[in-house]
Formats: C-alpha cells, structure tokens, sequence
C-alpha cells in the first residue's frame, strides 16, 4: 500500500504546473449536452495539412503541454489542439461512465470539430497513450501519425481491485471525487483488462519515447507494478506490430514526464515523426 501512496504523491507533485505559452490559444466549448461540455484550445496554422491533437495523462489537465512551449512548439508547424477531458479545468462531468472507449469517444468529438476532412497526428501522454490507442484502432483511415510519450500499457499495467481503491482516495482527496481524475481512476483496472482485446494500431509511422530513468517515481512504479524498467521497455515495444514505420528511442535523462524533463528530446523526436508522414 506504502508503495502506491508514495508513487502517487510523486505522480501528484508532476501534475501540478503553472505555465504560459507564447502562442495565443483560442478557447472554445465544443460540446455541451445533458450537464457536461468540452472545452478546447487551439492554435497554429488553420490550414495546415494535418491536425495535431495532443491528449494529457491521468490527473493532468491542457496546460501540461505548455511546460518548455511544447504546444507552441507543435502549433508552429501544424493546427494543433489541447483539450481538458470531462471534469478537468472549464470542461465539466456528466458522464459516469470514464472509461477507455468513453474518453476515446469524446477525443472523437474534439477532432470531428477541428479536423475538417484532415487526418490528425496523435500525441498521448502516459493514460492518454490508451486513449489514442482507442481511437486509432477504431479510426485507422483518419490518423497520420502518432507519437507516443511514455504511454501507460496493459503489458506493464496491471493494478489490483485494492490499488485502484487507493488511486481514487488519494485523487479524490487532492482534487475532489468529483474531478476527471478521480472518476477515471475508478476505470483502470477495467481499461488496462479492455485494452488486451484491441487489435494492433493502424499502420501509420509511430514514435514511441520510453523513459528508463532509474528515478524515484519510475522505481515505484516498477515496485508496485512488480516489473521492470526492461518490462516498461518491452511493452512499448509490442506497439510496433503490424506496424512498417516504427521509431522506440529511450531515454536515461528524463522520468516519466519526457516533455517536461527533456523538452529537446521531445521536440526532437517529433520531427522524426512529421518528417515521415507524407506531405502531398
């Protein structure tokens, strides 16, 4: 139990963040029904080939891409969209339901407002790694690309009925029961069980980017998950099925957040993915 506590108070620590981008980001409601609304921000080149739409992990809301101007960074080459998930930020909680395939649906929503015929090249943080899963499988012929930034996998994930209990305590003491994260918590033993019967991604390039940063907040994970750095490794690597165009790069220097610990690498590696993507 000790080691969930401690890895969750780190995970905590990494959610929290205060940043200002230097682009101007649109804010929009783009979906509104029965209590519960969306709430977008936006930015970049409107008729950019390809949209880039970037979706955050489990507790973080849009703003955890502004650290080191990483949307910005995205929004000067493509559109590109963040987004807060149902109960996170502006948008607010109907839905019950926060499973996978629920949130694969509302990203559905977001890019249906914004992608305006054009495929979308997906970047998913962490929990949000699953949701791009989802809904690439589901929509292969409206995907580019995908990058893929330390995402949560069912190979490595595999939490207890009594760690999920303690996950949504401690959100739920931190941000309120009921806040996006605390609802989402409540799902991840299910999602990391529904992810197994998801067929491979569609066969666009991928780049997946694996921390193996010995650093306290991975140790605990591997503790409480009773695996490995290598094992963290070897299931982003099952990514790659089906797959002719797939990148893995890890990474010693950064922990779980690469974005914000190794800004460069990032950006680096999302230049490897645009620059596979077909520009005609």
């Amino acid at each position: 139990m000790k080691k969930v506590q401690i890895l969750l108070m780190l995970i905590l620590l990494g959610c929290k963040q205060n940043i200002s981008p230097k682009l101007n980001w649109v804010e929009e409601n783009i979906l509104e029904n029965d209590g519960g609304k969306l709430v977008a921000y936006h930015a970049g080149i409107e008729k950019s080939k390809y949209l880039v739409l970037m979706e955050a992990g489990l507790g973080d809301d849009h703003t955890v891409w502004f650290n080191n101007n990483i949307a910005d960074f995205c929004a000067e080459k493509y559109e590109t969209v963040i987004y807060d998930r149902a109960g996170y930020g502006k948008s607010a909680l109907a839905e019950t339901n926060r499973s996978i395939p629920v949130l694969s649906y509302d990203l559905g929503k977001v890019i249906e407002k914004y992608s305006k015929g054009r495929k979308v090249i997906l970047i998913g943080h962490s929990l949000g790694g699953l949701i791009i899963r989802d809904y690439a499988i589901k929509n292969p012929q409206k995907v580019a690309g995908m990058l893929f930034v330390d995402p949560s996998h069912e190979k490595y994930n595999e939490p207890t009925k009594e760690q999920v209990k303690q996950i949504v305590e401690v959100f739920s003491k931190n941000f309120g029961a009921n806040h996006g994260a605390t609802s989402e918590a409540t799902y991840l033993e299910s999602d990391f069980e529904y992810m197994f019967t998801l067929g491979p991604l569609p066969n666009v390039p991928v780049v997946v980017l694996t921390s193996m940063k010995e650093d306290a907040a991975n140790k605990e994970a591997d503790k409480a998950n009773h695996k490995t750095r290598q094992d963290w490794y070897d299931a982003h690597e099952t990514l790659k099925t089906g797959i002719t165009d797939f990148t893995h790069v890890k990474t010693l220097k950064a922990g779980h957040y690469i974005m914000k610990e190794d800004p460069e690498f990032f950006k680096s590696n999302f230049n490897v993915l645009i620059n596979k993507i077909p520009v005609e």
